[in-house]
């Protein structure tokens, strides 16, 4: 049974060592005068807390060292996408709005809105990686992770897939100002998000088989929770509610699970 006093103290390390990467890209953010690098911290905060938690305790059984490599790839791939995305380019248009809102106190709420608040998301979305990395005991990899893993790599190729297919047609000069609507665009207005939740539940399945997992289905639920209703789907879909373009094809197709277009 798991140590509860041992398992909050590692969870305070988590939220120590996550505030302290915050601040530095915080930091980061004043100087390069852009708060949409956050979006890079987001990935690779996961990264960090997943190999902070494997070699806290030195014991590397096979579910440890599967959890952590999905997240380092998943990670590490999203972080350069949007530093990829992002190269040049102006300040992303959620956080230029806030900054316009903010006015004045736009640093200090900064500060607490983005960075902080992201930070203590990230946090409960690690849950499931910190139980897994400080509660488990050896197994052979079975049907489970196997599900998990599945799960895991569909949602990775949605999440991808779609980012690249998206990043191509930003770049072909001939596209702007058009609505991306071919590839697993044709299915979904949102098959990245889509790709994103379902990899989370992966992690949640592998993670299942360690300690308190009411808390790592607390992590799984947080970030389908913001994305689909909070700061993912309903931001862009607002970007785009005088987009005649796009009005017209979400007529067409689903806002989230890819389905067939309608006629």
């Amino acid at each position: 049974m798991p140590n509860f006093d041992y398992i909050i103290l590692v969870y305070k390390e988590c939220l120590l060592l996550i505030a302290f990467y915050m601040v530095f890209w915080y930091t980061l953010a004043l100087v390069k005068k852009d708060n949409g690098i956050a979006d890079i911290a987001w990935g690779l905060g996961f990264v960090l807390v997943a190999i902070f938690t494997l070699f806290k305790h030195s014991v590397f059984y096979p579910r440890q060292v599967l959890i952590c490599t999905l997240i380092i790839v998943w990670g590490v791939r999203l972080a350069f996408y949007i530093f990829a995305r992002s190269l040049n380019k102006p300040e992303d248009f959620r956080y230029a709005n806030w900054r316009k809102q903010w006015g004045k106190y736009a640093n200090i709420r900064a500060f607490f809105q983005v960075f902080m608040l992201q930070g203590l998301v990230m946090f409960v979305v690690s849950l499931p990686i910190i139980n897994v990395n400080t509660y488990n005991v050896y197994s052979h990899v079975n049907y489970i992770d196997i599900l998990g893993c599945t799960i895991f790599l569909v949602g990775f190729l949605f999440e991808s897939v779609a980012d690249s297919q998206l990043l191509s047609f930003k770049k072909n000069p001939k596209n702007k100002g058009k609505i991306m609507k071919t590839g697993l665009w044709k299915y979904s207005r949102h098959p990245n998000y889509f790709g994103e939740c379902l990899l989370w539940w992966g992690i949640f399945i592998v993670a299942s088989q360690a300690h308190l997992v009411k808390f790592s289905l607390a992590g799984v639920l947080t970030i389908n929770f913001f994305i689909i209703f909070v700061s993912g789907v309903p931001m862009l879909e607002r970007k785009y509610k005088k987009n005649k373009a796009f009005q017209a094809y979400a007529k067409k197709t689903s806002i989230f699970f890819p389905l067939p277009p309608k006629n």
